[in-house]
């Protein structure tokens, strides 16, 4: 393949990601709007000790399983950060209703 031909199939697979990415956010923002209904924390460790062993444990490579780890990392905090958003502005907007 030519280098253009190899970056028309990277902007490909980032228009796949960004897809991927924004259906994973959604989600979890449904998954936050269950947990606040529970009074459970957005932050929940063990969940993520798994999700980092489950992608550790099925990575082909070649990035390395620290990566794979730093790669999800950002992605789950960008998630939590959403739900906190979300969490937040559906109290304010409650407050303003009543």
């Amino acid at each position: 393949m030519t280098i253009d031909e190899l970056r028309q199939e990277i902007d490909r697979i980032d228009s796949e990601l960004l897809r991927i990415f924004n259906r994973r956010a959604g989600l979890a923002l449904e998954i936050g709007m269950i947990k606040k209904e529970r009074g459970l924390p957005v932050y929940d460790p063990k969940r993520e000790k798994l999700i980092f062993e489950r992608m550790k444990a099925g990575n082909p490579g070649p990035l390395d399983d620290g990566a794979i780890v730093r790669l999800f990392e950002r992605v789950i905090d960008e998630s939590r950060r959403l739900e906190r958003i979300m969490t937040h502005r559906e109290e304010t907007t409650g407050k303003e209703e009543q």
